[in-house]
């Protein structure tokens, strides 16, 4: 789904992504719910599957309420993390940086 990332909400995900953050996201998004929402993903560091999980279900829920829930930029060890966790992500990545 397409979003005007100029009327999307912006969350700037943490540099650790491990299961303490966890919790904190998920109240992040759970008060952006209902909202588009372009994610930065550029200063990531590390990446806890916790965090994904909390992130795909964030995903699945934006698309049930029809909302826009895109990865406006990654860092290479976000995408390498995705990858070598096997979840494909292109989905949820803005057009300009699916590769």
């Amino acid at each position: 789904m397409a979003v005007n990332n100029n009327s999307a909400e912006t969350l700037k995900l943490a540099k650790v992504l491990d299961l303490n953050e966890a919790s904190n996201l998920h109240g992040t998004l759970t008060s952006l719910r209902g909202k588009d929402v372009a994610i930065d993903a550029s200063g990531v560091e590390r990446v806890g599957v916790q965090c994904v999980q909390v992130l795909l279900a964030a995903a699945n829920a934006w698309e049930k309420d029809s909302k826009s829930l895109v990865i406006d930029k990654v860092s290479d060890a976000f995408r390498k993390t995705m990858q070598l966790i096997g979840i494909n992500i292109d989905h949820l990545l803005a057009k300009e940086i699916r590769q």
